[in-house]
């Protein structure tokens, strides 16, 4: 940028915490870079001595961020303010729609033969020859110059991410576009892009996002391709299980195509862009020593119990082809069952909801099996630009068009969460302020269209409306008042919808005798009540807080006794695998999670 346009502004900064399992990897910092590049100022972030320009993906990566990790944001230019909020809201959702895979729990089968033990990509059981995939280098007539091909290769990714967006893996798509732009603005040449990537590649090694040199190969190759130089990937004709130090994330959708029975590679990570689409395949799949297991040789692959059988013998082969019989059957009951009810194994019925941000995370949910959206964070619909009326209303029909029971949180934004058009005056302790319910006070300009689009988009559906932060019932009484004003104002009907609030205030837990009388609902939202509990801010760099202490539960059971409405939990509590069946003998019996929590959530249940 040219240095005039931010000469007369002053820099504004923040200092961002990271908080997600996986680290500030590949698919988050795509998605920060490219929002970053949409606003007329510098962006960047820095770790000690270490600069780096936001709008680069591979800058972003080199600072090699994990979890607890914490670096300052700076922006600086006449869009300097806008972007530093947008920004930092979108952090916050990058980090809280991180999900880890974690290491997946192994079962125990007693194998007579020798076994080599790895760690579980994805589960399932193989018997077949072990065989290695051979290359073969094509030369294409090729008319495309250098930036030419690059552009092809980028518009290819685009479109990709486009036909797979609404799947869990489709982000994968936009990083390696993302990464590609950015690597190909300092190359004219191929060789210029190959010197890039493997010095790129080098800052990775020996670091938590080492898993991700792959994505870098794998953008060269597709480069490559596009330029006429083909390396083609020739796999057996028959049943095989297929060895591998790695795998290019390009090279999977050409092993689905083949007779590959499963997987087993020796340099990837259960996080990386490989492994997820592996999973997302449904290719049985480990990570072990692949030196030690003899080519051409018949292998049993079980990545149910994390082993591979080396020499298996004739009882070994029968009890692998039974566990298989019983895989299949079981993954076929999973899917078919995916979208019913789920009781415990004393008959309770549990509903597992979805929290959401947008139309398309709540399709995700659709697809992963929720029966309704417990929680609408509509504050994502609101990003860097404010929408319309018509875009409101077009977003929330779409989402009340996927479930009959959907709740709505009217706009939270204030303490970790800001928004470039919304000017909350800076405060020292930003959680205590201006947030939540008490837009209605500062904002009533926002909150009138949104509670219009949201009683348009309705169209007589049943809809729950909940109201956060509210510490006092005068507050929910005002908030209700002011929405039925709305709708009176516009001749809307709502006799068909609902109003609640969020518990996530402390206060609140000593007036739920008198609460019981105005709310038609509740919902625990443990992330706040939490942080507010124990005098925490949840994003701080170095305090830490256990989110299944016994004070929590506590105050769940004081909530369960006092409350004679509906009460639901939304908060990430609701689908930590060692709080669910905890929650459950207290007696809350829906649970709003992650949509990539569902299955998992769900089969806890089935346990309880």
């Amino acid at each position: 940028m040219n240095l005039l346009k931010t000469f007369f502004f002053k820099p504004r900064s923040i200092q961002l915490t990271i908080t997600a399992p996986n680290g500030f990897h590949l698919r988050p910092v795509a998605r920060f870079a490219n929002e970053a590049k949409q606003f007329d100022c510098t962006i960047s972030a820095s770790v000690g001595d270490k600069k780096v320009d936001v709008t680069k993906v591979n800058a972003l990566l080199s600072l090699s961020l994990e979890k607890g990790d914490t670096f300052v944001l700076t922006t600086k230019g006449k869009e300097s303010q806008k972007a530093l909020a947008s920004l930092k809201t979108l952090f916050q959702t990058l980090m809280q729609d991180d999900v880890e895979v974690g290491t997946i729990k192994k079962e125990s089968v007693d194998y007579e033969g020798e076994i080599l033990e790895g760690d579980i990509i994805a589960k399932g059981v193989a018997i077949a020859p072990v065989s290695v995939y051979k290359t073969e280098i094509l030369q294409h007539e090729n008319s495309l110059a250098f930036k030419e091909a690059v552009n092809e290769t980028i518009n290819a990714l685009k479109e990709t991410y486009k036909t797979q967006k609404e799947r869990s893996n489709a982000d994968i798509y936009l990083a390696q576009k993302e990464l590609l732009s950015t690597l190909a603005e300092k190359c004219d040449s191929l060789e210029e892009l190959e010197r890039v990537v493997i010095e790129e590649s080098s800052k990775l090694k020996g670091t938590k996002l080492s898993a991700k040199i792959s994505d870098y190969q794998d953008i060269l190759q597709q480069v490559k391709t596009a330029l006429g130089l083909e390396v083609k990937v020739i796999f057996p004709q028959d049943d095989f299980i297929l060895l591998a130090d790695d795998l290019l994330p390009s090279e999977i959708a050409l092993l689905s195509s083949t007779q590959v029975q499963g997987v087993v590679l020796k340099e990837t990570s259960i996080n990386s862009h490989t492994a997820i689409l592996l999973r997302a395949s449904g290719i049985p799949s480990l990570i072990t020593d692949t030196t030690q297991i003899p080519l051409n040789s018949d292998i049993i692959l079980d990545s149910v119990a994390g082993v591979v059988l080396l020499h298996p013998s004739n009882d070994d082969i029968q009890k692998a082809k039974n566990l298989q019989e019983q895989h299949k059957k079981e993954k076929a009951h999973s899917a078919s069952k995916r979208f019913e009810s789920v009781q415990t194994t004393e008959g309770m019925t549990i509903k597992v909801y979805a929290n959401v941000g947008d139309v398309l995370s709540a399709k995700v949910a659709k697809e992963e099996g929720a029966e309704g959206i417990g929680l609408l964070r509509s504050e994502f619909l609101f990003k860097s630009v404010k929408p319309t009326l018509e875009t409101q209303t077009k977003a929330y029909a779409d989402i009340f068009s996927l479930f009959d029971d959907v709740t709505v949180r009217t706009l939270d934004v204030g303490g970790d969460k800001a928004l470039p058009y919304i000017n909350i005056p800076l405060e020292d302790n930003p959680f205590l302020g201006v947030r939540g319910v008490r837009l209605f006070r500062t904002h009533p300009e926002i909150l009138t269209e949104q509670l219009h689009a949201i009683f348009i988009a309705a169209q007589g559906r049943k809809v729950k409306v909940m109201f956060p932060m509210v510490s006092t019932v005068e507050e929910f009484n005002k908030a209700k008042i002011f929405a039925q004003e709305v709708a009176q104002e516009h001749n809307v009907d709502i006799s068909h919808i609902e109003f609640g609030i969020m518990i996530e205030v402390p206060s609140v837990l000593f007036l739920l005798q008198t609460l019981n009388k105005v709310v038609d609902f509740y919902s625990i939202g443990t992330n706040d009540l939490t942080q507010y509990l124990f005098a925490t801010e949840r994003t701080h760099p170095s305090l830490k807080i256990d989110e299944t202490s016994s004070v929590i539960f506590d105050a769940i059971t004081h909530i369960l006794n006092h409350t004679t409405k509906p009460v639901s939990i939304c908060g990430e509590l609701a689908s930590n695998t060692d709080a669910i069946e905890k929650l459950i003998h207290l007696g809350l019996t829906t649970l709003s999670v992650n949509p990539k929590s569902i299955a998992q959530t769900k089969e806890t249940i089935r346990h309880v």
